[in-house]
């Protein structure tokens, strides 16, 4: 089968009704972080119907993976690779959302209901889009009589999102890739993992750290300040070291796909009534460079932090409360911008439709890491969806960029994997 003649073939075949309904399906389970068996029931009963085999286990009580394969014809000679799609079950809260909706269509975040090309709903671009369109890829490649000459595998895990207490670890991904190690499930040649990017293939992505600062002092009345020590004044020495390292940061080189490192002060809290402020605490996010060691920068921000001139009697403590595939937080990674098989999903992209794909950088963190430096599988992330709308009351999914990425996906999938010859 010509190239033409198979991407003819599939937007022939492609049932739109049928695509928007498993979308639809999808965003209707309610898997805020904790609540993912919700959700991986859903996709048991897709997997199955494909032909999937799917697995499960609880990375954590209650809240678990799925995985699962088609296997390839191991026909002889037949060129291609295994290829996996994956992506994360969860979605974050949907607290607020009823009350930003009042008497719309909208007003229920697990009602997916089409508005103006859009399917609404929490987890609508994050990342369920990405996930129903490539079980939605393999069901039109089923349709169009497609065989895969190589294994084309899924890997649905818990845990990215973060934000409800003693959540958001990747736990899920943890478990997922000790399993690879211990041999339960191959490492796939290749990974797409489904995080949104509006089409683009994104080879590279930030890192970052959290930490949590925690100035002691010791409080007194205002009428004797001498007899305290003051946690505010320091902070403001601490937070000028900060805001100084940041500045340093900011005039390194850039990358050329997601930009120059940084450094954010996100809150602050201190004060005392009528008193010398005896604690001060305050956050901090650190966003890294693909090539930027974690644990380095960790020690330039505390010596930064250690470097502030404060009263000896003040007390400075460091948590670090996000810790993914390193303790202190995400790593920041990339891939060659010019891998063969990314530069072939671009190709599939164009090939079926979508305008003017990119390759491209991921100002956010999600887990590719987790492939690409603990399993040795070379991940780009590509899905439609905006994640600027993610997290937001406006979460929603273009119809036709949902659709298009069917096609692409399937087109990629044939090509990747190779197709067996009848």
């Amino acid at each position: 089968m010509t190239p033409d003649v198979l991407i003819s073939k599939l937007r022939t075949l492609q049932d739109p009704q049928a695509d928007i309904a498993l979308l639809q399906g999808g965003i209707g389970c309610d898997s805020v972080t904790g609540k993912e068996a919700n959700f991986v029931d859903f996709l048991h009963a897709e997997m199955q119907a494909l032909g999937l085999n799917p697995d499960r286990a609880d990375f954590l009580p209650g809240r678990p993976n799925i995985w699962g394969k088609r296997a390839g014809n191991g026909q002889t000679g037949t060129q291609g690779q295994s290829l996996m799609f994956a992506g994360h079950t969860d979605t974050v809260h949907v607290r607020g959302w009823e009350d930003n909706w009042p008497n719309d269509p909208r007003q229920s975040p697990f009602a997916a209901p089409e508005i103006d090309g859009h399917i609404w709903g929490r987890g609508a671009c994050d990342l369920k889009g990405g996930i129903c369109a490539s079980l939605a890829a393999l069901r039109l490649l089923d349709r169009a009589g497609i065989t895969l000459a190589n294994d084309l595998s899924f890997a649905f895990i818990g845990d990215e999102e973060s934000g409800e207490p003693g959540t958001g670890i990747s736990a899920g991904a943890k478990d997922f890739v000790d399993r690879v190690k211990a041999g339960q499930i191959a490492v796939p040649d290749f990974t797409v993992y489904v995080e949104p990017t509006k089409l683009d293939v994104y080879t590279a992505q930030i890192g970052f750290f959290i930490a949590d600062i925690t100035v002691t002092g010791k409080s007194a009345y205002f009428g004797t300040p001498e007899a305290g020590v003051d946690a505010l004044k320091a902070t403001h020495s601490i937070l000028s070291e900060i805001w100084s390292h940041a500045d340093q940061l900011r005039a390194l080189p850039e990358h050329a796909l997601v930009g120059p490192s940084d450094i954010l002060v996100t809150s602050l809290n201190g004060g005392g009534y009528i008193a010398v402020p005896g604690d001060c605490t305050l956050s901090v996010i650190r966003k890294l460079r693909p090539g930027e060691d974690l644990d380095t920068a960790v020690e330039a921000f505390e010596s930064a932090v250690r470097n502030a001139p404060v009263d000896p009697q003040i007390r400075v403590e460091i948590a670090y409360p996000a810790g993914r595939d390193h303790p202190h937080g995400g790593s920041p990674i990339e891939i060659d911008p010019a891998h063969p098989a990314a530069l072939s999903l671009v190709t599939c992209l164009k090939e079926t439709g979508v305008k003017e794909p990119k390759i491209n950088g991921a100002p956010y963190w999600s887990e590719s890491p987790f492939w690409v430096t603990q399993i040795g599988c070379p991940t780009v992330y590509c899905a439609p969806g905006d994640i600027s709308v993610a997290h937001t009351f406006e979460e929603r999914i273009g119809v036709q960029d949902y659709l298009d990425s069917i096609r692409a996906y399937a087109l990629f999938m044939a090509r990747h994997c190779g197709v067996a010859m009848t």
